[in-house]
C-alpha cells in the first residue's frame, strides 16, 4: 500500500509529461511507497504514448492512468483523489519538475504539523528560447508582476494564502470536500480558502522546490492571465474575504484607464490625467526592467519585461472586469 499518491491532471502534455515522470522516479523516496495517478482528459497528442513507454521502462513504479472526460483540472483532481490509495496526496502538474527531495520534504512538513496543505516555491525558466520567453519567465517571478504571491520568489518559510500544487492528507478531502468543479481555474486557491476558513494553515517552504515552465509567447501569457482573472470573480463570490491587494490592483488600473479615456471626451483635462497615469506606469515597468537588465547584462530585458508584466496586468484586469458584468458569472 503506497503512503504517497502523486496526482497529475493533464491534457495534451506530450512535450513535458516524460520529464515530470523522470523527476518523480528520481525522488529520494522509496518507490514501493509511491504511486502516480494521471487524470488525462482524452489527450489527442502523444501524451498517452509517452506515459506507456515510461511505464514499460519503469515497471517498479506504480503508474495509473484514468480518464477525465470533463477535461477540467478540478474534475481530474477529484477523480485522481478518489482512485488514490495513499494517505498523503501530492498534486503536481505536467508543466513542472520537482527537485529530488520534493516528496520527502512535503511529507516531513505535514508530519510536523506545519500546515494542512504544504507547498514550495517555483523556479521559472523560459518556456522557449528568445527574448519574450526569457522576459516572461522573469516577469512571472517578479514582485511587480505577481505582487505578494510569495511562492514565486520568497526565501523564508511562512504561512501563505495559497501554494502551488500542494500536499495534504486524503482525509482532508473527506472533511472539506473535493475541488470545486464549477471553477475552470483558481480551483487550488478556492480549496486553500476553505482550509483557511476552517482554521487550517497553508504552509510555504522555499526548501520545497520545483521548476515550472512559463508560457513562451505574449499571446499564451495573455490567455493564461485572462483565465485567472475571469475565474477569480466566480471564486470570490463564495469567498470574498480571500481577495488580496495583488488581485484587485490590475482591474482597478484597467478600470481607471477606461474611465479616464471615456470621461475625457466630456472633460478633456482628464486625458492629461490619463497620460500621467500611463507614463507613470511605464516608468515603473521600465525601472524594474533596468534593474534586471543590469543584473543579467542583457539589453533585451529592457523591452521584454515591461511587455510581459503589462500583458499580465492588463489581461488579468480586463478579464476580471468582464466577469463582473458577464451574466453567466453573476448568476453564480
Amino acid at each position: 500500500m503506497p503512503s504517497i499518491s502523486v496526482i497529475v491532471p493533464c491534457f495534451n502534455e506530450g512535450r513535458t509529461i516524460t520529464q515530470l515522470l523522470v523527476a518523480i522516479a528520481n525522488q529520494n523516496f522509496p518507490r514501493p511507497d509511491l504511486e502516480i495517478i494521471i487524470a488525462d482528459g482524452h489527450s489527442t497528442d502523444s501524451t498517452r504514448q509517452h506515459i506507456s513507454e515510461f511505464q514499460a521502462s519503469h515497471p517498479d513504479l506504480a503508474i495509473k492512468v484514468i480518464d477525465n472526460p470533463k477535461r477540467l483540472i478540478p474534475a481530474g483532481l477529484n477523480l485522481a483523489i478518489a482512485a488514490a490509495q495513499g494517505a498523503t496526496i501530492v498534486r503536481l502538474d505536467a508543466h513542472c519538475v520537482p527537485q529530488a527531495d520534493y516528496l520527502s520534504r512535503v511529507l516531513k512538513a505535514l508530519d510536523a504539523g506545519l500546515g494542512s496543505n504544504v507547498g514550495g516555491v517555483w523556479a521559472i525558466p523560459g518556456g522557449a528560447r528568445g527574448c519574450i520567453a526569457a522576459s516572461i519567465a522573469i516577469a512571472a517571478s517578479h514582485p511587480l508582476g505577481v505582487g505578494d504571491a510569495y511562492y514565486r520568489y520568497t526565501k523564508q518559510a511562512r504561512e501563505a494564502d495559497t501554494v502551488p500544487f500542494g500536499a495534504f492528507r486524503k482525509a482532508l478531502v473527506s472533511t472539506l470536500g473535493g475541488f470545486d468543479e464549477s471553477l475552470h481555474s483558481n480551483e487550488d486557491y478556492e480549496f486553500n480558502a476553505r482550509i483557511r476558513q476552517e482554521g487550517g494553515k497553508i504552509w510555504l517552504d522555499p526548501e520545497i522546490k520545483s521548476i515550472y515552465f512559463a508560457r513562451s509567447t505574449l499571446s499564451a501569457l495573455a490567455r493564461q492571465y485572462a483565465r485567472y482573472g475571469y475565474w477569480k470573480v466566480r471564486m470570490l463570490r463564495h469567498y470574498p474575504g480571500s481577495l488580496r491587494l495583488r488581485q484587485v490592483l490590475p482591474p482597478l488600473f484597467v478600470l481607471s484607464l477606461i474611465t479616464l479615456a471615456l470621461a475625457g471626451l466630456n472633460w478633456p483635462w482628464l486625458h492629461w490625467v490619463l497620460i500621467f497615469e500611463v507614463v507613470s506606469y511605464l516608468v515603473l515597468l521600465l525601472g524594474a526592467a533596468v534593474l534586471k537588465t543590469l543584473e543579467f547584462k542583457q539589453i533585451k530585458f529592457l523591452f521584454g519585461i515591461p511587455l510581459a508584466i503589462a500583458t499580465m496586468h492588463l489581461s488579468w484586469g480586463a478579464a476580471f472586469l468582464w466577469s463582473l458584468i458577464n451574466p453567466s458569472v453573476r448568476k453564480v
